[in-house]
């Protein structure tokens, strides 16, 4: 019998631009395949590209170069958190865009699609993370 593949982290640092975001998801996704847990890969790869689009919107709105991290791992057997840390002042807002709005539901997601997420300090450098995870729900997690 082959044994389970070990659970392992992953971090991907970048230029705050947005031709980076779907690096950002393909890690992500490279992460859960390599982990055998394929349910909660669309959930993951959705919420991972609105955190990155949000810091790297932070970013270009506030003239900050500084690179954004991505840090996703297991914070248990079946609990995945992905953390997005950006340099850039401020805390991202969960508001309800108006209808014709092109953007503005990224947080909204986040908080809907989630099992918990947060926003806080921890990170390289100044700045805030936002983080998310999903697989809380599972009895075995």
């Amino acid at each position: 019998m082959e044994d389970p593949p070990r659970l392992t982290d992953v971090s991907l640092v970048f230029p705050p631009h947005p031709v980076w975001v779907r690096a950002a998801r393909e890690t992500v996704r490279t992460l859960l395949t390599a982990s055998h847990r394929p349910e909660l890969t669309d959930i993951a790869v959705l919420l991972t590209s609105e955190a990155v689009t949000n810091s790297v919107n932070a970013c270009a709105g506030h003239d900050c170069p500084a690179p954004v991290t991505l840090h996703a791992g297991w914070a248990g057997p079946r609990r995945l958190r992905v953390l997005v840390h950006d340099e850039a002042p401020g805390r991202p807002d969960c508001r309800t865009p108006g209808p014709d709005e092109e953007g503005g539901r990224g947080i909204q997601l986040i908080s809907r699609g989630a099992d918990a997420w947060g926003v806080c300090g921890h990170g390289p450098g100044r700045g805030k993370a936002t983080w998310f995870e999903l697989g809380r729900s599972d009895p075995h997690g």
